[in-house]
């Protein structure tokens, strides 16, 4: 069995993307020992100082680049969790702060961007190979939305249909809506920020290689954990007609 990290990781990241996107509110917490539901992951910790109020309006958004990050994680022999990340990334979000139950987004990953810490001669190739995330038959992993439940706060499990390795298959995410603005001065337009994680076992999109046999850590593990902190831009921001503006240059 290869001790290298699998190309599940990879397939993390895809659902990762629109998770967070289509998200508006974190889940409910689940009694302290309790195992994580199939196909999901425990919600990112409750935040303090997350109360300042949501002027965003509702509308459509797109991901801001530049404050967006996709990352996944893998168990590496029962000895770490292997982390590693897309860099390509794109998603387009409809949302309405007051009616997030409406959200949708549709997110696409460039699995030809896959970025593994301090790879190995050979081994980014390998990942990207027939063998894991066969990047060049399936260079697009795709994640849309179709179901968003508010669970309650600023919580929301969000249900959608993820294609990756030429497979489509439903997952389930838990998000936060961190908040959002209308815009000002400086940032002119609406933005709003999410949280999101969620987990799915790569075997069902047909990645099976390095899965530890029944009884051993020795390899890496079907199960892919992916984390996703996201800003999208929206409307454009009108400024009060009585606002001075700053001179130009």
């Amino acid at each position: 069995m290869t001790s290298k990290p699998t190309a599940a990781a990879v397939l993390a990241g895809l659902a990762a993307t629109s998770l967070a996107l289509a998200a508006c509110s974190r889940p409910a917490e689940q009694p302290k020992g309790a195992a994580p539901a199939p196909g999901s992951a425990p919600a990112p910790a409750a935040e303090a100082g997350q109360a300042a109020p949501i002027t965003a309006p509702a509308g459509d958004y797109t991901l801001d680049k530049a404050h967006a990050s996709l990352t996944f994680r893998v168990d590496h022999l029962a000895f770490s969790h292997y982390t590693a990340r897309f860099d390509r990334f794109d998603a387009k979000l409809t949302f309405d702060p007051a009616a997030p139950q409406n959200a949708s987004v549709a997110a696409t990953i460039d699995a030809n961007s896959l970025n593994l810490p301090s790879p190995p001669e050979g081994f980014v190739d390998e990942i990207k190979g027939p063998d894991w995330l066969n990047a060049e038959r399936y260079p697009e992993i795709a994640f849309r939305s179709t179901r968003v439940e508010p669970t309650g706060g600023r919580n929301a499990r969000i249900t959608g249909e993820l294609t990756l390795h030429g497979v489509t298959r439903p997952v389930t995410l838990e998000a936060v809506f961190n908040g959002g603005y209308a815009g000002n001065t400086y940032d002119p337009n609406a933005r709003v920020g999410f949280s999101a994680r969620g987990a799915f076992n790569r075997s069902e999109f047909g990645i099976g290689a390095g899965i530890p046999a029944p009884g051993s850590n020795l390899g890496v593990s079907d199960r892919v954990e992916v984390q996703i902190e996201a800003e999208f831009t929206g409307p454009p921001w009108k400024a009060p007609a009585n606002e001075v503006q700053p001179p130009a240059g």
